[in-house]
């Protein structure tokens, strides 16, 4: 099974760091999508299958948290899982993200391990999940 992976993002860096770490992990990747903010995720979701959504929180016209709203009121999107990959370190805020379902919080800047660990780790809680 291939896994499909959205990174949202407004640093064209990040975005290409993480498709750089996911490449060379040991992850069965299907395609890694790319969203430059809460938007185009939104319109990406629509379209394409995603497994896991990789988002910063601040970005410019729609923010990682409201997407995250967003996907949190609607049936199917909110059963994806979210890693929310960001500096934010108000703990209100990440708790406010907690609630709304993110599965993990991963702080900037990451090492390629942890990025993978974190991955790995919530597509293993997507599948117990599902088995269940």
């Amino acid at each position: 099974m291939s896994y499909s992976i959205l990174v949202v993002d407004d640093s064209p860096l990040i975005r290409k760091m993480m498709k750089r770490t996911l490449s060379l992990s040991t992850l069965e990747l299907g395609t890694v999508f790319e969203a430059t903010n809460g938007r185009e995720a939104l319109a990406l979701l629509e379209k394409e299958w995603i497994d896991v959504v990789l988002a910063d929180i601040h970005m410019p016209v729609m923010t990682g948290s409201e997407l995250i709203e967003l996907m949190s009121r609607d049936e199917l999107l909110g059963k994806i899982p979210v890693v929310v990959v960001s500096a934010e370190r108000s703990e209100p805020a990440i708790e406010r993200l907690k609630q709304l379902g993110i599965c993990a919080h991963l702080m900037k800047p990451f090492t390629p391990e942890q990025v993978l660990e974190t991955i790995t780790h919530v597509l293993d809680q997507a599948a117990a999940r599902s088995n269940a």
